[in-house]
């Protein structure tokens, strides 16, 4: 069966795995994923994530506090496949005052919304994170 919403996959895997706790989580391979996960561990919402030798899957460490909380306490996805949702960098509205993460696609790649700021390039809001 084919997924057509393969971020919205990740996304439900990450916040199931941190929910119950795991360590790591699994998830198929593909390049939008990698740029959503680097994006995630540069913004220190996940420890690491790896590609298996065969490159079917992703190995995703997940992040807790000292107390053993989740590192993200929300994430959601924004633009789906059935609703495209783009922001101009005027009119994308800070998550949580600042604290929480947009993830962005635009024509310099997927990024933060804190380094489309700095560029200063608007683009279709994949999800958010805090």
């Amino acid at each position: 069966m084919s997924m057509s919403d393969t971020i919205a996959d990740m996304i439900a895997r990450i916040r199931n795995g941190q929910k119950s706790r795991l360590l790591s989580v699994k998830s198929p391979f593909s390049g939008k994923r990698l740029s959503v996960l680097k994006v995630l561990m540069d913004e220190g919402y996940i420890k690491s994530y790896s590609i298996t030798e065969d490159r079917k899957d992703i190995n995703i460490d997940l992040k807790y506090s000292q107390r053993g909380e989740p590192a993200i306490y929300e994430i959601h996805r924004v633009s789906t496949p059935g609703r495209r949702v783009y922001s101009s960098i005027s009119a994308l509205p800070g998550y949580y005052n600042g604290m929480g993460t947009c993830i962005i696609s635009t024509s310099k790649g997927v990024i933060s919304d804190r380094r489309a700021r700095e560029l200063n390039v608007g683009g279709e809001i994949i999800c958010k994170v805090f």
